[in-house]
């Protein structure tokens, strides 16, 4: 079954060919992926490696390793939901946030 790693720690300058160079040594790379920040167009520093087999090896070995000079950390991906948000937050708000809603200036002659 295939298995998504999390790969973080790496230089910007990773491409994810690399990625697949790297961890095709332990089993079948299905996919590697790059995660860039949508302003810079720059490397977050992570990225993500999805595994056909060796996953669990390729973990193991490579978590803690030196690749082009940073410690890597390599462990199993989590889903988004997973990842302990919380749940609040994250919309913008919903109450009062948009600065309409409830009655503007009438609400202090009611109290």
């Amino acid at each position: 079954m295939a298995k998504k790693l999390y790969v973080g720690n790496l230089t910007y300058d990773t491409t994810e060919d690399n990625l697949v160079e790297l961890f095709s040594e332990y089993g079948e790379v299905l996919s590697a992926q790059i995660i860039i920040d949508r302003d810079t167009n720059r490397s977050k520093g992570f990225g993500f490696v999805e595994m056909a087999d060796g996953a669990d090896e390729a973990a193991n070995a490579l978590n803690g390793q030196d690749f082009r000079g940073r410690n890597l950390t390599v462990n199993e991906a989590r889903p988004r939901e997973d990842r302990g948000r919380g749940g609040y937050g994250g919309g913008g708000g919903g109450y009062g946030g948009g600065g309409g809603g409830y009655g503007g200036g009438g609400r202090s002659g009611r109290y």
